[in-house]
């Protein structure tokens, strides 16, 4: 490969950093995981993945200080995602695939993996309309919590025009279709021993598998702040991958709107 060349694919590599259930129930761990990421990261916030009531139980409200804490991360650069409602799954599953997804892949989160369309199309509107008047910005697009999805949620992604979306495995245009990253997303689980120990040991593999990849994912979640392994791995992590690989920022991976005009939505209703 000629200097150029590899100068060339160099700077097209990025490290995606994000930080997910940003909810006020969270703050102080989402105030320590934004410190850490920055550490390793340099002035480049991460993209962070809010959930407008958490559990029906941590409601983001308008004036509150931590809506205005929320409007202070946009304002300092962080692309801000709408994490589902309540990133509680309340479904009752029908397939055995949902089922086996829902019990094993997540502990009750997957909310939007057995959603209808009217109700997934509603709970999102409402998240994107409520981040949207208290950041005073369009929101980056729409992640899934537990990056699980029916049927009912990707139809409402095409509904409501959401430019990005993310599974573990893709980041994608809802309403083209267009797939702009591919590769595992790298995370952490520290609900369970067994789960942290198999974390841990799919972040080391991965780190290296994938330090020549073009685009790599890295999310951390609140339960890592309390877990010194998950830190320390981290902290591995975003050092060896963030070599030769600058952070970036999801817009960089699809193109702007032609006309950079907001797109119509419809009239949405606050979830119960």
């Amino acid at each position: 490969m000629s200097g150029k060349s590899l100068s060339n694919s160099l700077n097209s590599r990025r490290l995606l950093v994000s930080v997910h259930d940003v909810a006020p129930v969270f703050e102080s761990e989402i105030d320590r995981l934004i410190e850490r990421v920055g550490a390793a990261c340099g002035p480049l916030p991460p993209a962070l993945l809010v959930v407008p009531h958490h559990w029906a139980s941590s409601p983001i409200v308008h004036g509150s200080a931590f809506a205005a804490k929320l409007r202070r991360w946009s304002d300092a650069g962080s692309e801000i995602f709408v994490h589902g409602w309540t990133h509680r799954d309340e479904s009752d599953h029908g397939g055995r695939l949902d089922r086996w997804r829902a019990a094993r892949m997540t502990a009750g989160e997957g909310e939007f993996l057995g959603l209808s369309r009217e109700v997934a199309r509603e709970r999102m509107g409402a998240g994107r309309d409520l981040i949207e008047d208290i950041t005073g910005k369009h929101v980056a697009g729409f992640i899934a919590p537990a990056w699980l999805y029916g049927d009912g949620a990707h139809a409402a992604l095409k509904d409501l025009d959401f430019r990005l979306a993310e599974d573990h495995l893709r980041v994608w245009n809802p309403s083209t279709g267009a797939v702009h990253a591919k590769g595992p997303v790298i995370t952490w689980a520290t609900r369970s021993r067994v789960r942290l120990g198999l974390s841990l040991a799919a972040a080391s593999v991965l780190r290296r598998a994938l330090v020549r990849a073009r685009t790599v994912r890295v999310a951390v979640h609140p339960g890592d702040a309390h877990s010194r392994a998950a830190c320390a791995s981290i902290d591995a992590t975003l050092r060896v991958l963030s070599r030769g690989r600058p952070p970036a920022r999801y817009a960089d991976l699809a193109p702007p709107c032609q006309d950079g005009a907001a797109s119509v939505r419809p009239a949405v209703v606050e979830p119960a």
